[in-house]
């Protein structure tokens, strides 16, 4: 794996006031922005952002990218982000597969790998896994023009099914797989990866790079794969709980006393729906989730449900129509208008995507990181 590089130490300059001007040039995009609207929208003294873009542009995250007329004056220089000075990567660690993407400092996946993952075959067959995933990703993208550019790697989001603990990176009894309960995840994989790391649950990942793709409002992402959780985003902010325990969102129990979930309980959303999938019951494995969603809906009035995960991507009609219909029975019972329900952005990569969001946010002060 190449290193780190020695370039653009964005952890470094993560201060307030450099994060909102980094994140100013990142929304405006390839017609970049004067320094003096950065003043005007930062609220900093014009002083203080010509020392801040200097800083950026020596360190080759900003550059000039033209200039625009003024009223009166001589004409403003237009500065604009350099997408690809930094890069995070973005895992997604599923039960049966890893899919590692590499973005830049835009979000903009510039390079994707996956391959077969057998998340019961113990930590060291998993990290290897991850650890050769990550850096046969950096290699072909480090092998694409321009060439020798100093593609400087800010950290890595990890993202796999809970429950976990968030803020200090170590697993609980996952889903399925009691073993990696207490095993310290980040620091294991910081130790390979050679670069920060940060860990969070797989729905929690996904909703988190869809509020930051421009989803807005409070929504609920239901991810239905190989097993089945939510994100919620409420106000803008992932809502994570205490105890970076909530979304467990497939282990709601909604029929006492029924089939056995891997979870140890009985009835669950998730054991409900995945046992209509195998029989092939796609409508009735919408109906259940369509349930679990209107609880959800009940308890939080969300803006929207968005729907994800590889089952869902089989069959996404049928599952759209299908929750759907159960919010719409709800909404005629309460007298209030139906959520809208509808196929989240980003296909399968979703999860892998807001797994590196996990990295750029905070450098672009966005504090769901």
């Amino acid at each position: 794996m190449r290193g780190t590089g020695g370039g653009a130490n964005l952890l470094a300059l993560r201060s307030h006031n450099t994060a909102l001007v980094l994140d100013l040039l990142r929304t405006a995009g390839a017609d970049g922005i004067s320094r003096l609207e950065l003043a005007e929208r930062t609220g900093l003294t014009p002083q203080a952002v010509s020392k801040i873009t200097a800083r950026l542009r020596a360190d080759g995250l900003a550059a000039q990218a033209g200039r625009r007329a003024s009223t009166g004056g001589k004409p403003r220089t237009v500065l604009r982000l350099v997408p690809e000075a930094g890069h995070a990567v973005g895992v997604h660690l599923d039960r049966d597969e890893v899919r590692v993407v590499l973005v830049d400092l835009r979000g903009a996946v510039v390079g994707e790998r996956r391959a077969a993952l057998d998340l019961g075959a113990g930590a060291e067959a998993v990290l290897g896994a991850v650890r050769e995933a990550v850096a046969a990703v950096r290699e072909a993208v480090a092998a694409v023009p321009p060439a020798g550019f100093d593609r400087a790697l800010l950290g890595a989001g990890v993202a796999l099914p809970g429950p976990l603990d968030h803020a200090r990176g170590v697993l609980h009894r996952v889903t399925g797989f009691p073993e990696w309960d207490g095993f310290p995840l980040r620091e294991a994989l910081a130790e390979r990866l050679g670069v920060p790391v940060v860990v969070d649950k797989d729905t929690n990942a996904a909703a988190l790079g869809l509020a930051a793709g421009g989803e807005g409002g409070s929504f609920a992402y239901l991810h239905l794969g190989t097993g089945l959780g939510a994100g919620l985003v409420i106000g803008g902010s992932v809502h994570r709980g205490a105890r970076t325990g909530a979304e467990e969102f497939g282990h709601q129990v909604i029929q006492l006393d029924g089939p056995p979930c891997t979870c140890g309980d009985r009835g669950c959303v998730e054991a409900l729906c995945l046992g209509a999938v195998a029989r092939g019951d796609v409508e009735e494995a919408a109906r259940v989730l369509g349930t679990g969603a209107a609880n959800l809906v009940g308890l939080l009035d969300i803006d929207v449900v968005l729907l994800g995960g590889r089952t869902v991507a089989a069959a996404p009609d049928a599952f759209v129509h299908g929750v759907a219909a159960v919010l719409e029975e709800r909404a005629r019972r309460t007298g209030q208008d139906a959520v809208p329900v509808r196929v989240a952005a980003g296909g399968g990569r979703a999860v892998a995507v807001g797994a590196a969001q996990l990295v750029l946010g905070p450098v672009f002060g966005r504090g769901d990181g």
